[in-house]
Formats: C-alpha cells, sequence, structure tokens
C-alpha cells in the first residue's frame, strides 16, 4: 500500500516535470516583465516625443494664419477687443471645424498670444499655468516682429491626458501580460506534465529491464525524438529477452548433449560393475570412443566461447586457398571411394587469402562432416572455386534431402537440427555449422544458405582475397 503510494505521488510529483515547470514559467515571466517596461518606456518616451513634434507642427501653422490676420488688420485691437474669437480662431487655423470634437493637441486653451511688447493679447486660461515654462515662437511681418505665440509643453499636456490615453494604455498592457502570464503558467504545466509522464515511463521501463523483466513494452506514440528513443527501448528489450532465451537453450542444450555420453558410460560401466559385460579390450575401446567424443564435445564450445568473446587463436597469413582447400578434397575423396559418396569439384588457381592454414581445414572438415551426415547414399558432393571481383567465392553443395527455406537462415545456431531429434545417429551434436560461420567470419568471410540444385544443400562461402601489388 505504501509503495503503491509513493509510485503514485512521484507519478503526480516528477521532480523532472517540476524543473521544467519551473524553467519554463520563470522565463515566461521574465520576458512578460521585459515586454512590460519596454513597452511602458516607449510609450512614455515615444508619445512625449510624438506631442512635441505635434505641438510644434500646430503652433507653425496657426502662427502662420496669426500673422496673415495680423498684416490684414494691422494690429492685434480686433483680437483684444472681442477675445472670444480665439478659440475659433485656432479651430479654424487647426483645420478644425466646430462640429468636430477637439483634439487635445488643438485646444485653445493650450496657446497664447503677447504683443512685442509683453502685453498678452489673448493670457493662458488657468491661474496655475506658468508663462515662462511654455514655449513661445517669434511672429514677424514685414521683416519686423508683430508678437510671439506661446503653446504649452506637452509634459504639461500629459498630466491632463494620461488619465485619458496612458492610463488606458498601461491598463490594457496590464491585462495582456497577465493573460500571457496565465498562458504561461497553463503551457508551463501542460508540457511538465506531458514530458514528466514520458519520462517516467521511460525510467520505470529502464528499472523493470535492470531487474530482469524483458517483457516490458512501452507504448511509442508519435515520430518525435522520445518516440524514436521507445522504440529503440522496446529493441534493446525484445534483444535481451531472445539473449536470455537464446542462453537458456544454450544451456539446455549443452546440458543436453554432455549427458548422452556421460549415460552411456555410466551404463558401460554399471554394466561391467555388475558383471553383464567382461572387463575386456571391446568394452574399454567402447569406452574410449565416448570419451573421445565427450572431448570433441567440449573442444567445440570452447572454441565457440572463445569466438564470443573475440578470443579465437587464429593465425592470419597469405595462404593459397585453391591449393589448401584441393589438398583437403583429395584426402577426401581417397576415404570416399568405398562409398556410394561422389565428390566433384572445380577450383580456379591461385587465389591467395590471410587464412590460418588448421582453422581452415577444420572449417572443410566440418563442411565434408555435415554433407556426409544429412546426404543419402547414393549422394554427390561438388565444390567450387571462382574469383569474384575481390572475392573468393566458394560454393559447396550437396544432393538430397534438402532444407525448408524458412529454416536456413537457422542452420548455424548452436544445437540446431532441422529434424529437431538430439540422438547422434541422424548427425553429430548440432556444433558443426555453428563451428563452421565462427571461422568464416574468423577470416572476415560471409557464410550464405541456400537451395541446390542437386536437391540439397548449397554453402556459399566468401573470403576478401589479397590485392596484388
Amino acid at each position: 500500500m505504501g509503495n503503491t503510494f509513493c509510485h503514485a505521488r512521484y507519478r503526480r510529483l516528477s521532480r523532472l516535470g517540476i524543473k521544467l515547470f519551473a524553467i519554463i514559467l520563470s522565463i515566461n515571466v521574465v520576458i512578460a516583465g521585459a515586454v512590460f517596461l519596454a513597452v511602458s518606456y516607449s510609450i512614455d518616451r515615444g508619445f512625449l516625443d510624438y506631442l512635441n513634434q505635434a505641438q510644434e507642427r500646430r503652433a507653425m501653422r496657426l502662427a502662420e494664419g496669426l500673422v496673415e490676420r495680423w498684416q490684414e488688420h494691422q494690429s492685434w485691437e480686433w483680437l483684444a477687443s472681442d477675445p472670444l474669437r480665439w478659440p475659433t480662431i485656432v479651430y479654424h487655423e487647426l483645420g478644425r471645424g466646430n462640429a468636430e470634437r477637439p483634439s487635445p493637441l488643438g485646444e485653445a486653451q493650450d496657446f497664447a498670444l503677447r504683443a512685442p511688447d509683453g502685453r498678452f493679447i489673448v493670457a493662458p486660461r488657468h491661474a496655475e499655468d506658468e508663462p515662462a515654462s511654455w514655449h513661445w515662437m517669434s511672429l514677424d511681418a514685414d521683416d519686423r516682429p508683430i508678437g510671439s505665440l506661446g503653446f504649452r509643453p506637452p509634459q504639461q499636456i500629459l498630466k491632463r491626458m494620461e488619465n485619458r490615453f496612458l492610463d488606458r494604455q498601461r491598463n490594457n498592457l496590464s491585462l495582456i501580460v497577465i493573460s500571457l502570464g496565465v498562458a504561461s503558467l497553463l503551457l508551463a504545466g501542460c508540457l511538465s506534465w506531458w514530458l514528466g509522464r514520458r519520462a517516467h515511463t521511460l525510467a520505470t521501463g529502464a528499472m523493470r529491464l535492470t531487474r530482469g523483466d524483458y517483457h516490458i513494452r512501452l507504448p511509442v506514440r508519435g515520430r518525435d525524438e522520445l518516440s524514436r528513443l521507445a522504440r529503440d527501448f522496446n529493441v534493446l528489450a525484445s534483444t535481451l529477452e531472445a539473449n536470455r532465451n537464446a542462453r537458456a537453450r544454450w544451456v539446455s542444450d549443452t546440458a543436453h548433449e554432455l549427458r548422452t555420453p556421460l549415460a552411456v558410460l555410466r551404463g558401460e560401466i554399471e554394466a561391467m560393475q555388475d558383471g553383464i559385460r567382461p572387463l575386456d579390450t571391446d568394452s574399454l575401446g567402447s569406452l574410449g570412443q565416448e570419451v573421445e567424443q565427450l572431448e570433441c564435445l567440449v573442444a567445440d564450445l570452447r572454441l565457440l566461447s572463445q569466438s564470443d568473446a573475440g578470443a579465437l587463436a587464429i593465425q592470419l597469413a597469405p595462404l593459397d586457398l585453391s591449393d589448401h582447400l584441393q589438398c583437403h578434397l583429395n584426402d577426401a575423396r581417397r576415404w570416399l571411394e568405398d562409398t556410394e559418396f561422389r565428390l566433384t569439384d572445380d577450383l580456379a588457381p591461385s587465389l591467395h587469402i590471410y587464412g590460418d592454414a588448421q582453422r581452415l581445414r577444420q572449417l572443410w572438415h566440418n563442411l565434408l562432416d555435415n554433407s556426409r551426415a544429412y546426404t543419402r547414399e547414393p549422394g554427390t558432393l561438388s565444390v567450387t572455386l571462382t574469383r569474384e571481383h575481390n572475392e573468393a567465392a566458394l560454393i559447396w553443395e550437396d544432393s538430397a534431402p534438402g532444407v525448408p527455406q524458412h529454416e536456413l537462415a537457422r542452420l548455424t545456431e548452436r544445437l540446431y537440427r532441422v529434424e529437431g531429434s538430439r540422438s547422434r545417429s541422424s548427425g553429430g551434436s548440432g556444433l558443426g555449422l555453428s563451428i563452421v560461420s565462427a571461422l568464416v567470419h574468423a577470416h572476415d568471410g560471409r557464410l550464405d544458405a541456400s537451395a541446390s540444385p542437386l536437391g540439397g544443400l548449397r554453402w556459399t562461402l566468401r573470403f576478401p582475397l589479397i590485392s596484388s601489388t
């Protein structure tokens, strides 16, 4: 119960998920804060610059209109006697009609007019306005000053506008930043949960794999890197499971193969002890044959284990493959003369490889024993050696019976027989072809099995030739 609760709690609060959540959320909060500060600064500075430029353009347009009106009246008395004209003049000169809502930068109260002697024709409307803090523009007509036009600095206008614009923009920006924070929170939570869950699945699978549970398989969804990792994990689990099963079969089959000669030895020794069989030369010779067969089996097992460990003793040297194979076939032909087994060969001369003469002799012997054991008499064995590009191609094929197509790939498995029997009368211990495969690979060669036109089995062996200089 406690382990289940801890497992569920670990699943909910994955360390990787928490770290990802904190990192993503922190980064998004920092970005949102930086965006807020940058936009706020841009609004303050950029909008102020815009106000400065806009107010100067309006002041220049108004100044041009005032100069034209002064030239028409040659004084400011017409305006001083009727100050109510000032808003209409400002709106008219700035291109504003009375029906349109005035712009905050085009209101009459933001402008003032002075005579050349400093007397105000149109004074600032509010008592708190300091004319000295305003910007003043000289008005000239006929090359002489006729007065000066003042306009309120944008900084003072901002005091009036901030409740209407800047506060509104900052509020909108605050809402955007808050929305971005909430979205970042959701994104960080979902992403960290998704990655944490998949990482936890991989970690759990790896833990079960280290405990020997090779049946574990991870779900594969999508085509991203984590999916490829899950597929690779499943391949690894399948390989480990296959290796464990093969190792178990190997131990079981090895024990079976060793049990057979030991059982025969024990039976014969017990028969001699009980007086059933006499203790004579023939009985001792039979025991010697079983011991010799047991020694051969142990030697084969040792050779294969050395091959697996990469410690197979092999001395490669330049060797004429054609002469070496021909000598072995000539010896085999002499002791095949009294049987109904016909041997034919066609060997291309002078094909040189790097090889170990003793190991190659063992290879030819195992191939010949396999053909003899599984070929019905009268049988035929054909051996052909040719040059194919930079390789020596050896074709070793015999007559019926053949091997089913689906079992060809398993012929070099250790202790494997096509008929499934463990009886030695059907042909050896089942290690001969495994040794052939190990020796071929030790010579940097390749071994392939296929059906023979003669009705039996064809082996194709390829060895790299020594490059001529």
